[in-house]
């Protein structure tokens, strides 16, 4: 099972940032930000597996294999990311 360690609080600035990319990106694609991550995950190459109890979260977590994220949008939460205190646990850089 994947481990990831919760944001740092010396890094706020840096991870409100990706969170307003992330809700940005969500309202272009007029999707939810766990769609968009979802995505962002998909086009990165893995396959998310989200835990869902109730039907309408599994109907909105399916729905995210229907966004596209271009090239550019993949790379702007690509550095967003890596501006975070969570590339310091994997070694300088995870994308």
């Amino acid at each position: 099972m994947a481990y990831s360690p919760m944001p740092q609080f010396r890094d706020y600035d840096a991870n409100a940032e990706l969170l307003a990319l992330v809700r940005r990106l969500a309202a272009v694609h007029d999707a939810t930000p766990a769609q968009l991550s979802l995505a962002w995950v998909m086009a990165k190459g893995a396959v998310p597996i989200p835990g869902s109890r109730k039907p309408e979260h599994l109907r909105e977590n399916l729905a995210a294999a229907d966004i596209v994220l271009t090239a550019n949008e993949v790379a702007d939460i690509d550095a967003a990311l890596d501006a975070t205190a969570m590339s310091d646990v994997f070694g300088g850089t995870k994308n």
